[in-house]
């Protein structure tokens, strides 16, 4: 009842909102009806119209019932035409919908529209389009794929084009001038990936501005927005590079003790559970028994989850209960020591929803026997104060013993890492589920889509370890240049919409992470689809069966079948099995688009049977063929309910296009991962207990609530998780637009010098203060002694102690203006053409070694912040400081390099040596300073081998033979105080 009153009072904003667009419809039909009688000239100048009244202050908003008119004019006038599209010839056929113009509203006012499959969404981006690239900002469309895009742009060209609009195309193949042209038209089509890493390489890898290709961020479509603002958000788009080698990864010295801990592990399993069937298999078999077989198969899920044995016999109603039961009671905070006494009697423990896997004691000892620290990671701290106290070491001996422990404890982290994702490479990753092996690589299945995703890698070593695995070659580990997420890239456009035929579930998360509201647009033609009740079998093999039975029997009477299911594994499953009853079919993989498209427009023919991966093929309509209508239209076959209702509903509004008829069904197991993993514990326990034989189909409207809840469960988890995943970026988003920001002006600037002398000055500062100037303690001769031999070290300024006095301020003013004076003898003798370049160069090259240095360390931080929480700290207030402190440690290294690479660069060799000449003969009048001078360290750099500036022979400086009492510590490597931290972040610092 409660259910029946809420549904009455659902969707009435969706509602009041159509309502809301009714007039400005009915006047853009107005407007249509005069633009009949204009000639195709005077109807393609009112673009040029419009773009003077923008320009006069009118306001979008104002224009948009005339230029839709004009759009709906233009396509009514197109009709009947033979267009060109992908190299296949086509006649257009299509005029704007009333509820096509509702959407067009709704696309412009920056919101989601939801339309349904078939209703043309294609076509009702033009409006907005049109509208919004009258502003002579740069409109853009995003699809899912390369294929996609080109399609639509060449199918849509056509209209813009009568208009008198550019419209472009992105695809991955082109160049950065071919880029830049498309960029710089009108509207815009391409990938969401395109996009993102083009603006990647504008800011993070371009190093002049005519290498940059996008215009603004001005007004964007996403099409299917949820399959790319929701589910390809998750991975964020990353340009890397090989990182430097320290050392030969481990992961093939490694990889057959990892082999025999895992046959080691199948065969103790297989004990086990042959154990507990033959326990309760018995027929006298007594409570204890069946509480120990319970134990034995709760063992067996702790340490191989799909162990088909245990699957089968979970198929009993009665044993499915008692391990049920068994699970529940042993997770309770009671048995956690008894729970653990038996987790350790395997080798390694397996976590299935969170995708980790866990040794214990015995699995340590079988792979390192003869070590029982191996998995330990030694105290540098301790051992280095050992190595001092060792009075019999000489200094040598002891900083060799140092590098020894230091080397020693980055072979024993780096084992106990490729450990670790060898282990879960062997016993979570599977082949043809998660990855397949194409051309000897690894490549990365797509969860959602069933998407081959080319060139993307796991990473923190996983990739590399399923390669291991696989036995291909395994690729070197790579370092990030540039990286944002999907999420950030797009809320930076002044406007964003999209459009889709499922987003009404995820509506909560497109309002918080997007601000967009989700409006329903009612459909042109009623739809008529019939939704099945779900049948649920015991087993997949059950399940399987009776998709087969029910695809002969509709092919049998003429009506198509599209097939869906979740993985590739499946699909060849039950292509095998069709095969087998002498079916014939396609099968469709999702792995190449255009084909991919051409296979999916024909799946609504006559008798034909189609089976995709859930989203193969997603984008183009399936038109019925002559006689389907009357035998029920398309039938859609569900092999497995997805985790999120969403998929599910992508694949159902496969069928019913337009009014047409269609039916779908989704044929499900207690086996299939949701309903192991996320339906309530004892529900399918109940389900069973009743008269549920094998073979038998159950299905009632209840159960699919069930499911739908159990669904919602797991949109909730995901949505949590890729919220807290964007609160992390958005630290890092934060800091990438301060420095994309200075790159950008650098870039942009003719002569970056203001961007150079403010980080010198901030330097400065900095280290006045650091100093003691303009504190309570005042400077100390130490202090002052060591800022001067810095000054002078960088700049050829010959500062002396004796001026360094004054307040903090005037002192800072002083040594910036004989900086300035300074460089301005430098720019007098130097090439002026490259001048602005060399400046660029030396912002540049600072900025993107260091940021690239700091995406690492952010990397790694993330990684390991979440440790944290154990000592009952939020790892987010954590993230945020330990980030802030390691910004600031990045701008100090900007500010360093700059400072030392001004003087130390030149436009050529002749302008610094003629620099040089001028300030020795200046040096030689005014005497010798107390410190070398930073032209002195850069020409002694510079000059050929056996000569030595004259500056340079003039001042003899004793030579001090400088002996380390500890062994040099990398920037990146633990300090030795044991912190934990870095040491640069440490006493490095």
């Amino acid at each position: 009842m409660l259910s029946f009153i809420l549904k009455k009072f659902a969707g009435r904003h969706h509602r009041k909102y159509i309502e809301k667009c009714r007039p400005i419809v009915a006047r853009a039909n107005e407007f249509e009806r005069q633009y009949q009688q204009l000639t195709d000239e005077q109807l393609r100048a009112k673009t040029d119209e419009f773009r003077a009244r923008i320009k006069q202050g009118e306001s979008l908003d104002q224009l948009l019932p005339e230029a839709f008119a004009t759009v709906k004019s233009a396509a009514r006038r197109l009709c009947g035409r033979k267009i060109s599209v992908c190299d296949q010839e086509l006649t257009w056929d299509m005029v704007h919908f009333d509820v096509q113009l509702i959407g067009g509203i709704t696309l412009h006012e920056g919101r989601i529209a939801e339309m349904a499959t078939g209703e043309g969404k294609t076509l009702v981006a033009t409006l907005p389009l049109y509208l919004n690239a009258l502003t002579g900002k740069n409109a853009q469309l995003v699809t899912v794929n390369d294929y996609l895009a080109r399609r639509d742009s060449e199918w849509m060209g056509h209209l813009y084009n009568f208009l008198g609009i550019t419209v472009g195309c992105i695809q991955q193949s082109m160049h950065s001038e071919q880029r830049r042209e498309m960029y710089a038209r009108d509207i815009t089509y391409g990938t969401a990936s395109e996009f993102g890493f083009d603006y990647l390489r504008d800011n993070g890898m371009a190093t002049r501005k005519e290498n940059q290709v996008q215009r603004d961020h001005f007004y964007c479509i996403v099409d299917e927005i949820d399959s790319i603002l929701v589910d390809e958000a998750r991975t964020p788009l990353i340009i890397s590079g090989p990182a430097p080698i320290e050392r030969e990864q481990p992961f093939t010295r490694l990889k057959p003790g990892v082999e025999k801990l895992v046959a080691a592990q199948l065969k103790l399993i297989n004990h086990l559970v042959k154990d507990a069937a033959d326990l309760l298999e018995k027929k006298d078999a007594t409570p204890e028994d069946r509480q120990t077989a319970a134990m034995k198969m709760l063992q067996v899920k702790l340490g191989m989850p799909k162990n088909k044995q245990l699957l089968r016999l979970q198929e009993n109603p009665e044993w499915r209960k008692l391990l049920d039961k068994t699970d529940v009671e042993m997770h309770s905070d009671f048995n956690k020591s008894e729970l653990y006494k038996f987790k350790e009697e395997l080798y390694f423990v397996i976590d299935e929803k969170n995708h980790q896997a866990d040794l214990t004691d015995p699995g340590r000892a079988l792979l390192r026997p003869d070590d029982p620290d191996a998995f330990v990671l030694p105290d540098l701290a301790s051992l280095f104060i050992d190595i001092e106290k060792d009075s019999t070491k000489t200094p040598e001996e002891k900083e060799q013993a140092k590098r020894d422990a230091q080397n020693h404890y980055e072979v024993v982290s780096e084992d106990i890492h490729a450990l670790s994702q060898l282990l879960r490479a062997y016993s979570i990753y599977e082949r043809d589920v998660e990855y397949v092996v194409q051309e000897g690589k690894v490549v990365i299945v797509d969860e959602n889509t069933g998407r081959i995703m080319s060139g993307r890698r796991w990473s923190d070593g996983l990739h590399q370890a399923v390669e291991a695995k696989e036995n291909v070659t395994i690729e070197r580990e790579t370092r990030t240049y540039a990286t944002v997420t999907i999420q950030n890239y797009f809320r930076m456009y002044e406007k964003l919409a999209g459009m889709t035929g499922t987003a009404e579930t995820e509506a909560t998360e497109f309002n918080e992470i997007y601000r967009l509201a989700v409006t329903q647009i009612p459909t042109n033609k009623p739809c008529i689809r019939i939704d099945q009740n779900d049948s649920i079998f015991k087993t997949r093999r059950d399940k399987y069966n009776a998709v087969v039975k029910q695809i002969q029997e509709a092919q049998g009477r003429g009506q198509p079948v599209l097939v869906g299911t979740v993985t590739v594994e499946q699909s060849e499953v039950l292509s095998r099995m069709l095969k087998r009853a002498g079916v014939i079919h396609t099968v469709l993989n999702a792995k190449f688009h255009q084909q991919e498209a051409e296979i999916v427009t024909r799946a609504g023919q006559r008798g034909s049977v189609t089976i995709a991966t859930n989203m193969a093929g997603r984008g183009t309509d399936i038109k019925l063929g002559e006689g389907v209508r009357e035998l029920g239209g398309l039938f859609v076959v569900g092999t497995e309910r997805h985790e999120s209702r969403r998929i599910d509903r992508q694949l159902r509004g496969r069928c019913s296009r337009q009014g047409d008829p269609g039916q779908t069904k989704f044929f499900l197991s207690l086996e299939d991962d949701l309903m192991r993993l996320f339906l309530q514990g004892n529900l399918a326990s109940k389900i069973m207990e009743g008269s549920m034989k094998e073979g038998e189909e159950l299905e009632h409207k209840w159960l699919n609530y069930s499911i739908e809840s159990a669904q919602k469960k797991v949109e909730q988890q995901n949505f949590a998780i890729r919220k807290r995943l964007l609160q992390y970026d958005d630290v890092l988003n934060k800091q990438r637009e301060v420095i994309y920001g200075i790159r950008n002006s650098a870039l942009h600037s003719d002569r970056p010098k203001d961007i150079i002398f403010e980080m010198i000055e901030d330097e400065i500062a900095a280290r006045l203060e650091s100093s003691g100037y303009g504190t309570k303690n005042s400077a100390t001769e130490s202090n002052i002694e060591s800022l001067v031999g810095w000054l002078n070290s960088h700049f050829p300024v010959s500062v002396k102690v004796g001026e360094m006095t004054g307040d903090a301020e005037t002192l800072l003013k002083s040594l910036v203006e004989r900086i300035r004076q300074a460089y301005a003898l430098k720019e007098s003798v130097e090439d002026q053409a490259a001048l602005g370049g060399l400046e660029r160069y030396i912002v540049i090259n600072a900025i993107d070694h260091h940021w690239q240095e700091h995406l690492t360390e952010m990397e790694e931080l993330r990684r390991s912040i979440g440790l944290r929480s154990y000592g009952q700290k939020d790892p987010l207030s954590e993230y945020k400081g330990e980030a802030f402190r390691f910004f600031e440690e990045l701008m100090n290294n900007v500010r360093l390099q700059i400072c030392t690479s001004l003087f130390r660069s030149a436009t050529n060799r002749d302008a610094f040596e003629n620099l040089f000449a001028i300030l020795s003969r200046s040096a030689r009048m005014q005497g010798p300073a107390a410190t070398p001078t930073a032209l002195g360290a850069a020409a002694q750099s510079t000059a050929p081998a056996g000569e030595t500036p004259a500056a340079e022979q003039e001042i003899k400086l004793p030579a001090v033979t400088i002996r380390r009492e500890t062994p040099k510590v990398g920037r990146n490597d633990p300090c030795p105080c044991g912190s934990g931290k870095k040491f640069k972040n440490c006493h490095g610092a």
